[in-house]
């Protein structure tokens, strides 16, 4: 369930988008491009846009690199979430997160449920905080980028979201950093 609070201004946010891939080039990234198109259609801004082979390291430095980065708010990878031997993405976020979102991954779980049932058990979606950025991925097909955007972040990065959101918390997640 998802209440708009009208009286509220809507606040843009500043998304970086990963694509996962030993294959894709921008050219054939109908995920990224599905992840573009919500992003920008919702009224935020995509500040970055990259696509990197399935290695640990080279994810989780793209990661880290963009987390440090005070013109982007919030990371979305897609591709790299399953069950083979070159699926790390999940790893390579699980370097660089502070925090762990869980009930992102169990909220997409439903999701997906909804749309693939049990095949949706095969999905290693998870979400976390760093460097008070947020961070998010997604399996590699333009389907779950969608259900994932349409059903969950499209809401969450949505200042006017009842009863709470992630863009309300954004001056706090990285309040542990300033205290010294």
């Amino acid at each position: 369930m998802s209440r708009i609070d009208e009286k509220k201004e809507f606040i843009p946010v500043r998304f970086a988008v990963l694509t996962v891939s030993d294959t894709r080039d921008l050219s054939a990234d109908k995920s990224g491009d599905t992840l573009v198109g919500r992003i920008e259609g919702a009224g935020h801004m995509l500040a970055a846009r990259d696509i990197v082979r399935d290695e640990r390291d080279r994810i989780a430095a793209r990661l880290r690199d963009w987390c440090a980065d005070p013109g982007i708010d919030a990371i979305v990878t897609t591709g790299g979430t399953g069950l083979t031997g070159r699926d790390v993405t999940v790893e390579a976020h699980r370097d660089v997160y502070e925090k762990e979102i869980e009930a992102f991954g169990t909220v997409f779980t439903i999701v997906s449920m909804q749309k693939i049932g049990t095949s949706a058990v095969q999905s290693r979606a998870c979400a976390g905080v760093a460097q008070g950025t947020y961070l998010f991925a997604l399996p590699g097909s333009p389907g779950a980028c969608r259900d994932a955007w349409d059903e969950i972040l499209r809401w969450q990065f949505d200042f006017r979201h009842l009863p709470c959101n992630f863009v309300e918390i954004f001056p706090r997640l990285d309040e542990h950093l300033r205290r010294k």
